[in-house]
């Protein structure tokens, strides 16, 4: 029960950080919006994007990896929602 508990939370952390990647996705659209926080909101994100990145890069204009990392996030979210659904319920 305990591993269930922490893939629920781990989930939840996951989801939780999707919408980060978009605030900040929203932030480099708006230059007028960012501030000290977006720069704090870039520390969080890049450590993940830029490895990424490095194998995926920008192309017409469009920053492919964080595309890629935030489908990646999404399956690993459903995927997890789904186990805990069908393994921890049942």
């Amino acid at each position: 029960m305990i591993g269930c508990q922490l893939l629920s939370g781990l989930s939840f952390a996951l989801w939780i950080y999707t919408w980060i990647m978009l605030v900040y996705a929203v932030t480099s659209w708006i230059p007028s919006i960012r501030g000290r926080w977006s720069d704090y909101l870039g520390m969080v994100i890049e450590p993940v994007v830029a490895p990424v990145r490095r194998l995926i890069p920008a192309a017409g204009g469009l920053d492919w990896s964080f595309l890629v990392v935030l489908l990646a996030l999404q399956v690993l979210i459903r995927v997890m929602n789904s186990y805990v659904a069908t393994s921890c319920y049942f």
